[in-house]
């Protein structure tokens, strides 16, 4: 008689039941070809919408309003945008900013745009022992006296991370939305690999350690 063997693989976990998040902001910089430099001021005087304070900040501010996004506009023909909620926002965003500046009869050309950040929030579905973090991980800072969350500086993929006890996130310093999801699911695993996770069970026994430890 045969030796029969089961195997129980382990249940995968779908990704939104691990973690959640979404793009709070997506930020490009945009370089032009242009004959000479812009003269901000003409568009200051064509638009009573944009603001330019040189004194304050070199550059002219235009928000574009659908979709929603702000641009920085320097002499040299160099912008930031700031505010998109993708990628594919930028080129509508640009092209709108383009002709607004090319009805004050000053020509830009052949804009090249880069996508340099996304700031995401998101939630990866557990408490987390900051302090514990602290001391079983690298590359993090967690100063609570000044501010609540701890910094993790994640290699690979290349990040950075606030991460606060109630398991809510702040990553910034990725450029591209796939990555996004990655960053996430290591997270999630090197929060439980570690063992800064805090068990549902334990909650109240966290929650009378961190108030003891207010009075240390």
């Amino acid at each position: 008689m045969g030796l029969c063997l089961f195997i129980i693989m382990p249940e995968k976990i779908p990704a939104e039941e691990k973690f959640t998040y979404k793009v709070q902001n997506v930020v490009a910089t945009v370089i032009t070809e242009i004959k000479e430099k812009i003269d901000l001021k003409i568009i200051a005087r064509e638009y009573s919408d944009v603001e330019y304070n040189p004194e304050r900040f070199p550059g002219l501010v235009m928000r574009i309003f659908k979709p929603r996004a702000t641009g920085l506009i320097f002499s040299t023909g160099k912008m930031v945008i700031t505010g998109m909620k993708s990628p594919k926002e930028a080129p509508s965003v640009v092209n709108q900013i383009i002709t607004r500046v090319s009805n004050c009869s000053i020509k830009i050309e052949n804009p090249i745009i880069t996508i340099q950040n996304f700031v995401v929030s998101g939630d990866i579905k557990c408490r987390i022992d900051l302090n514990k973090a602290t001391i079983v991980m690298d590359n993090v800072m967690y100063e609570p006296e000044v501010f609540p969350g701890l910094i993790y500086r994640m290699k690979d993929p290349k990040s950075v991370l606030l991460l606060f006890s109630t398991g809510k996130v702040v990553c910034t310093g990725i450029k591209d939305k796939k990555t996004v999801q990655a960053v996430f699911e290591k997270l999630y695993n090197v929060v439980r690999e570690y063992g800064i996770d805090i068990d549902p069970l334990k909650l109240e026994e966290y929650r009378s350690f961190e108030e003891e430890m207010q009075f240390l």
